[in-house]
């Protein structure tokens, strides 16, 4: 219920964009979650091997830290803990159409979950 990006826009289209959902060579998919005033949205990334991928890179909407909100592997869960240590900053390198980036550790057979939002005007 916090995160407003995850529910806002359900049925709404708008809500919702695919980063990357070609990589059947990897097995990994990525999409975006935004929030109605398109504030804070909510990257998530899923590995659907039992393979970790330590340096995958997934494109991003814009720059500044992305915090890792979720974590399926972490060890709360069971897991074998392959994560980001809490989140990752973006990268000024391009990637799946987006202007950012961001060099992650994607856990075996996991989904990772990051939050970002606009900065604040000053």
């Amino acid at each position: 219920r916090r995160e407003k990006a995850l529910h806002e826009l359900d049925h709404d289209p708008a809500g919702f964009e695919w980063i990357d959902c070609h990589d059947a060579d990897a097995s990994t998919l990525s999409w975006m979650r935004k929030s109605k005033d398109g504030s804070e949205i909510v990257l998530v990334v899923l590995n659907l091997t039992p393979v970790p991928r330590l340096e995958h890179r997934v494109g991003a909407p814009r720059g500044g830290f992305w915090k890792e909100i979720l974590n399926s592997d972490a060890a709360e869960y069971g897991g074998s803990g392959v994560g980001n240590l809490g989140g990752v900053q973006a990268q000024d390198l391009g990637a799946h159409g987006r202007p950012q980036s961001l060099k992650i550790a994607l856990p075996p057979l996991g989904a990772l979950y990051f939050k970002s939002e606009a900065p604040s005007p000053e």
